[in-house]
């Protein structure tokens, strides 16, 4: 297959997998992908995953990445906190959480961080539509929960003026009562014990 063909196959593809490849032409061989990297024509994200070179890199793309390389997976912690605007720090890393084992990609678009939960908290995303692709983004109050679900060190007033979280926005868009909804699935006293002293932190700012 000669790469015009293959861009041709693929042109509604933000990142493809090798795999996505051999649907197309079971006779592929690999080597090719070597030659056109280093031609310039196609780029590595990660191991078996790759994206054309005029890829226009942006936010929601950076998501459909991450959310393709490592599955099953969504966008949040500190990054979905950006998204949201709660937090005022820009972010570098693209963040997720993932029922897989903890893991760590470096490309040249980005650092894509995955965290472990458990599979049974696997919930709580929502998918967001961008340019005819779809990626999937924790809803602002599992966010929240997976945060301090993972970072269990914050706990105190203190410790919540660190993250220097927007109040308002947290007051306005985070559903309190989806939130204790979701919380009591997590069956996790402790972090029971943060997030209601998170809310109180909230309510008395």
């Amino acid at each position: 297959m000669r790469y015009l063909e293959l861009k041709d196959n693929l042109k509604d593809f933000i990142v493809f997998s090798i795999n996505d490849i051999l649907k197309i032409d079971h006779n592929f061989h690999k080597q090719r992908l070597s030659e056109w990297q280093k031609k310039g024509y196609v780029k590595k994200v990660s191991k078996g995953f790759y994206f054309f070179n005029d890829l226009e890199i942006n936010e929601p793309v950076l998501f459909i990445i991450a959310n393709k390389i490592y599955q099953p997976s969504y966008i949040s912690l500190e990054m979905a906190f950006s998204y949201y605007n709660l937090i005022p720090e820009g972010v570098y890393s693209i963040t997720s959480v993932t029922s897989k084992l903890t893991r760590e990609h470096k490309s040249e678009v980005g650092n894509f961080v995955y965290k472990k939960i458990k599979p049974e908290l696997f919930f709580g995303y929502k998918l967001v539509e961008y340019n005819k692709h779809v990626f999937k983004i924790a809803e602002i109050e599992k966010v929240i929960l997976d945060y301090f679900y993972i970072n269990s060190r914050f706990k105190t007033k203190a410790e919540f003026e660190e993250l220097r979280f927007n109040r308002e926005i947290i007051q306005e868009q985070v559903d309190i009562e989806k939130l204790k909804r979701y919380l009591g699935q997590f069956k996790n006293k402790a972090l029971e014990k943060r997030i209601n002293n998170l809310i109180k932190f909230i309510k008395h700012a």
